[in-house]
């Protein structure tokens, strides 16, 4: 072998070796591109709020791998189905490219429930908002600690604080309405702004619940009350009475609204 190379002059040597280098270069080029398929696109396909399955199998058959990057839970989407994805629908990537997707959770999670005995009900109804748990039924027990949560309780019994319970779940609560059973009449809240409302009912006792607000509200403060819950009038048209320590629920507007009583409905027709 090394007879056949010092038999030829030294440059034919050098441009045997240059050319063999080439064809290497060239062919580990060819075979770069042919195993990492350089030049081939794919356009990502929209897989968000689809069901998690069938968006991977989706993505799949496309040709992308896929990878649930994170799995969360929000009870204002559907379990299960894709929230998020990386990249972008509609994005032109490489073949082969991983596509990354946040899930909502089929089995919602489990929170800690809180301590809201003790705490007044507009306290306790922000610590339920917070702990991701809605408020059930209500209750009024006589006591001197008015308008506080006497107890907390859950499928039918207490619950005590740090008790997991499952995101969502409803808890009802004892409340005190004061020592004795005076009752007020329930006011006409109608017309009023938020501010207003707010002001008359912690005046008398009267324990802010739901505020439920119109599409095109944008200042809360401002906004009108166009409907309330419980009623002024019963279907006789006499008034309610309600106890100090009790909720009352509004929805609220940020234009008057005139509302015809569902009393005056009834007598028209």
């Amino acid at each position: 072998m090394f007879n056949f190379l010092t038999k030829r002059p030294l440059w034919v040597n050098i441009l045997a070796a240059a050319i063999l280098t080439f064809l290497l270069l060239f062919l580990f080029l060819k075979m770069l591109g042919w195993i990492t398929r350089h030049g081939e696109y794919l356009t990502v396909p929209a897989v968000v709020g689809k069901k998690t399955e069938d968006a991977i199998k989706l993505l799949e058959k496309q040709g992308f791998e896929v990878q649930i990057q994170d799995s969360v839970y929000t009870d204002t989407a559907a379990r299960g189905i894709v929230l998020k994805q990386l990249p972008d629908p509609n994005s032109t990537v490489k073949i082969n490219r991983t596509v990354f997707i946040t899930v909502n959770r089929v089995t919602p999670p489990m929170v800690d429930m809180p301590k809201l005995e003790g705490q007044t009900i507009n306290a306790a109804l922000d610590m339920l908002r917070r702990s991701h748990l809605q408020l059930g039924d209500t209750t009024f027990k006589n006591d001197f600690a008015y308008g506080t949560v006497l107890e907390q309780r859950y499928n039918g019994g207490r619950i005590p604080e740090k008790t997991k319970i499952q995101w969502g779940s409803r808890v009802d609560l004892v409340i005190s309405n004061g020592p004795g059973d005076k009752e007020i009449p329930v006011p006409d809240l109608l017309g009023m702004t938020f501010v207003q409302a707010k002001a008359y009912m912690e005046e008398n006792g009267i324990i802010l619940g739901a505020s439920l607000l119109d599409n095109d509200v944008r200042d809360t403060a401002n906004a009108f009350i166009w409907q309330q819950r419980p009623e002024r009038f019963d279907e006789e048209k006499k008034i309610r009475f309600m106890k100090p320590g009790q909720i009352m629920d509004v929805w609220l507007s940020s234009a008057m609204k005139i509302v015809k009583d569902s009393v005056e409905i009834k007598n028209e027709k």
